[in-house]
């Protein structure tokens, strides 16, 4: 076992991997929104009808790519967002302790953890995400200088499944403001585009703020 040394990432990643070279708070996904920011980032979204839902694959996202050396940004991930965090030689996570924002469970096995697109794959590819390049795609999927990418617990990752927060909401209610704070920010900085019931769902979710 060795502790994960702090990778030479981008200067946005570096910053985000430092706390945990010392054991401090885990630092986070970057760059969330005030709520101010969040209101004025929804009323640019473009409001417009999913499309091209049956053309999805989720093979035409390449996800979990390496971001440097060993380290994938699933790993990445892990190290980011857990407290004394111990990897093996090819950068995977084996132990420390993390706390899911969505419902508060906290775990110290990484198995017990998934790492979820704030905006699902499939929900970027009907917003927006089909007519971009294999590379914008791939980069969408491993984004790391952004709040894209969060470490939750396994069972309500997979409950969320692709559904946008008009048909699923964290079950711990306080964190209603910041997940539609991230998720705006992730449609508004990709230039992805959202149905009217998922519009009003973050204009409900942001009034918790």
């Amino acid at each position: 076992m060795r502790r994960i040394a702090v990778p030479a990432l981008s200067a946005a990643t570096l910053l985000l991997l430092t706390p945990l070279a010392t054991s401090a708070a885990p630092a986070g996904p970057p760059g969330i929104p005030t709520a101010i920011e969040a209101r004025s980032e929804l009323g640019a979204i473009t409001i417009a009808e999913e499309v091209h839902a049956d053309t999805y694959d989720r093979k035409k996202f390449n996800h979990w790519a390496k971001v440097q050396g060993e380290c994938d940004a699933r790993e990445t991930v892990l190290i980011r967002d857990g407290e004394n965090v111990e990897t093996d030689a090819t950068c995977k996570a084996i132990s420390g302790t993390w706390t899911s924002p969505y419902d508060g469970g906290v775990w110290t096995d990484p198995l017990d953890l998934d790492i979820d697109h704030m905006v699902p794959l499939k929900q970027a590819w009907v917003s927006g995400a089909w007519a971009w390049t294999p590379e914008k795609r791939k980069a969408f999927a491993n984004s790391l200088d952004d709040s894209q990418l969060w470490a939750v617990t396994d069972n309500v990752n997979q409950s969320k499944g692709d559904k946008d927060p008009a048909r699923w909401k964290p079950p711990l209610q306080s964190f209603s403001c910041e997940y539609a704070r991230s998720w705006i920010d992730v449609k508004h900085d990709w230039g992805l585009s959202m149905e009217p019931a998922e519009k009003e769902a973050l204009i409900e979710m942001l009034a918790t703020c």
